[in-house]
């Protein structure tokens, strides 16, 4: 893991995710998910890169919002989508 991503700095100090009920844009389509991720920048929820819509990736590429963490129970780790490295 790599704590010199740039991404990192910019972070806030904490953000509340928008939903806690699944990934925000499959559930406004009613498309399913495999696994969720937290943008760190606003809270946004997307589905991962596993899922059909893979709305985490297509969020942090609208917004250069770059990080995320995983939102599944038990799982505590970063993801920048800019450098494709875990944070």
């Amino acid at each position: 893991m790599s704590e010199t991503c740039p991404h990192v700095l910019t972070l806030p100090s904490a953000v509340t995710p928008h939903t806690t009920e699944g990934c925000e844009d499959c559930l406004k389509i009613g498309s399913p998910w495999v696994h969720l991720r937290e943008c760190l920048s606003c809270g946004h929820i997307g589905c991962c890169d596993s899922s059909p819509n893979r709305h985490a990736r297509a969020h942090a590429a609208a917004t250069t919002h770059e990080v995320v963490r995983s939102f599944e129970p038990g799982e505590d780790w970063r993801w920048c989508f800019a450098d494709e490295t875990f944070v």
